[in-house]
């Protein structure tokens, strides 16, 4: 194994607790491929990692896409949406961690603040030379070693490592070397950047005529590009948007509903109940309701492929 690798075997996992729990890990060793890609962007209420192994994928994180090569580190904060575009051919190999740490442990909170701020990097995404990433991964493969011989300590070691994985990205921060890259045509460079400015607001009210004069292209060729590039009409785009992030509310808050309409850019509450229902087959209070009991720890619209 190159001393840069990742330890791998398909189709593994490592688990220690349950989403839900205050600490719980999932380490998903598998391969994805183009088949699995998902409609539209997602959350959680747990922080996810993603690594890739070979080949090349996108991730889109807000409505902004990042091209994304082998062995760089995608950190995800909760309530963050995004997807994966994986490309066609072979799937390649990746490793996702889906994990929750209790931070209010006493004397650490300033500490892990500060630990956690590298998932609130503009770009969360890490890129290190062969040497560095050998020395960050290696945490990681002991993790997978760790998995392979089962202790009375193992959750303890595993969390000790997963700790010290985050810890090395950190101090090693100041040396990322990852630079989005323009891709594409510059069209549709174009488009994602109106996703972008979607997600950031989508509280407003927004029309195609007001975006297609602030992005200098006519209401025609935004709504024929935009359709093409995302897979999404402009108004699906911006209801699926909104709907999300009252989806997040719902989950996340004691908002009234009416409050959550009105915060996610819905210009009436019948407006927001009608399509709420259209994605989601049930009323938002009923959506609400039905994940009191036990919350989902990913929420998709229906519809959606769960696979990432």
């Amino acid at each position: 194994m190159r001393p840069s690798a990742l330890a791998y075997e398909q189709g593994y996992a490592i688990h220690v607790n349950q989403p839900g729990d205050a600490l719980f890990y999932h380490l998903d060793y598998d391969e994805r491929s183009h088949d699995l890609n998902m409609e539209f962007q997602h959350f959680h209420d747990f922080y996810e990692i993603c690594i890739l192994m070979d080949r090349t994928a996108a991730h889109i994180i807000e409505g902004n896409i990042y091209e994304i090569q082998p062995w760089d580190i995608v950190l995800l904060r909760p309530s963050l949406l995004h997807k994966t575009k994986y490309p066609k051919g072979m799937p390649p190999k990746r490793l996702i961690i889906n994990f929750a740490i209790p931070r209010n442990v006493p004397g650490l909170e300033s500490g892990y603040k500060e630990l956690f701020s590298i998932f609130e990097e503009q770009i969360p995404i890490f890129r290190f030379s062969e040497e560095r990433r050998a020395e960050v991964l290696a945490p990681i493969n002991e993790i997978f070693a760790l998995s392979q011989r089962p202790s009375a300590l193992h959750s303890v070691a595993i969390h000790s490592k997963f700790v010290e994985f985050l810890c090395a990205i950190h101090h090693h921060s100041a040396e990322n070397d990852y630079v989005r890259e323009e891709t594409g045509s510059a069209m549709s460079r174009r488009m994602y950047a109106i996703a972008s400015y979607i997600h950031s607001h989508y509280q407003h009210e927004l029309s195609l005529e007001e975006i297609s004069k602030k992005f200098f292209v006519s209401a025609h060729h935004l709504s024929r590009q935009f359709n093409k590039v995302t897979g999404f009409t402009f108004t699906e785009y911006i209801q699926m948007t909104r709907i999300r992030n009252a989806q997040q509310m719902l989950l996340n808050t004691n908002h009234k509903i009416t409050d959550i309409a009105a915060q996610c850019g819905f210009a009436s509450f019948s407006q927001f109940n009608r399509i709420f229902n259209k994605f989601n087959s049930m009323s938002p209070s009923a959506y609400r309701r039905s994940r009191q009991p036990q919350r989902e720890r990913e929420v998709m619209l229906v519809g959606s492929n769960p696979s990432i």
